[in-house]
């Protein structure tokens, strides 16, 4: 089969592999459809430690597929099943999963299989470890195209929203609006925050954040949105909860200062690549604020996918609105490098395997 790999860091192309063969608990899946993820170029630029020596690994972590094959242990899933994977594919008998950290089953970001374990999901064919626990089925009426994003892009920014502990009728402000930020705007929409803020700067991802629930939108090259967003709390006081969905210290700085004592930041940022995170020590009152700083990392499993389609199929979350970019299979680095070259009119890029 023809799969797409990082030959070594800074390279990728591609090349032939056999097709995998499940073991008693695994599903080899035929891909439909796929998501290029901005943490495969984190991966192939070498900001991703654990992937620094790896040769020939298959990309890819967020895909859905026909089974093709299972193993003898397989009780959920047959051949023929149209499924959806989590972008993490844990072991779900490891001590830390059964503790509710799935992602990190193992140690940090453990559950994070595809990819630092083995091949991910840009192929013709790929594995899914322990498939009833990793795998759901796509309803009938949702496309393909809608399903791909439930494993990654909607769990996590659903998950972000959840962990920001927003009040019902709360004030939450999201900063950035990429595909999770977006997500996390819909999910705190979902949730009842009572005011949605959104903070960004491309004109169609401000638009975007309109779409999917934010009431106010902030551009921070025109005003100052710690400022902005203070002014919108009760009081003067800051807001309930910040979400922190890009990754930079400016931006979560920002969650720190306009939240209020007591409120929460909710970080699904991704910060390698650097040292440390600084905390504004003043915004923080010197470690006393009884600000909460929680983090999430793509919640998986069959029940949350399966919670996660539902709001697609019920009209609750359309997550086809970030796509931004078509690829066929063949054309995939073609897709790969515009994601890596930060056009801003980039969003997701969809593979089509078909």
């Amino acid at each position: 089969m023809k799969a797409f790999v990082m030959k070594k860091v800074g390279e990728v192309g591609f090349v032939d592999k056999p097709i995998p063969e499940p073991g008693p608990y695994d599903a080899l899946i035929k891909t439909t459809k796929a998501l290029i993820c901005t943490s495969n170029i984190h991966e192939v630029h070498g900001r991703v430690k654990a992937m620094l020596d790896k040769k020939n690994v298959t990309l890819g972590h967020e895909a859905v597929g026909i089974v093709e094959k299972v193993g003898s242990h397989v009780k959920v899933f047959k051949p023929g099943d149209r499924v959806a994977l989590g972008g993490k594919t844990p072991n779900w008998l490891d001590p830390i999963s059964q503790a509710g950290h799935s992602s990190h089953a193992g140690g940090p970001m453990g559950g994070h299989e595809f990819e630092l374990k083995r091949d991910g999901a840009f192929a013709e064919y790929f594995l899914v470890t322990q498939a009833d626990g990793n795998l759901a089925h796509i309803p009938d009426s949702v496309p393909d195209e809608a399903a791909v994003f439930a494993g990654d892009i909607v769990t996590t920014g659903i998950g972000g929203a959840e962990n920001a502990h927003i009040p019902p009728g709360g004030i939450v402000a999201v900063f950035g609006a990429g595909p999770i930020g977006l997500m996390c705007v819909r999910g705190c929409r979902l949730l009842g925050a009572g005011l949605v803020i959104a903070v960004e700067t491309i004109p169609k991802r401000k638009e975007l954040a309109k779409f999917y629930g934010a009431d106010i939108v902030i551009d921070f090259k025109e005003e100052d949105p710690v400022e902005k967003i203070i002014s919108l709390s009760d009081d003067g006081l800051g807001i309930d909860s910040a979400i922190e969905a890009v990754g930079t210290q400016i931006t979560f700085e920002s969650c720190v200062r306009v939240t209020k004592p007591g409120g929460t930041i909710s970080n699904v940022g991704y910060h390698g690549g650097r040292e440390y995170v600084n905390i504004p020590v003043e915004a923080w009152v010197g470690g006393m604020a009884e600000k909460t700083i929680t983090t999430i990392m793509s919640p998986g499993g069959r029940e949350r996918l399966r919670r996660m389609l539902r709001l697609i199929e019920n009209g609750r979350v359309d997550p086809t609105k970030l796509i931004s970019h078509r690829f066929k299979f063949d054309d995939i680095e073609k897709g790969f490098r515009l994601v890596e070259s930060k056009d801003p009119e980039v969003l997701k890029v969809l593979i089509d395997f078909e």
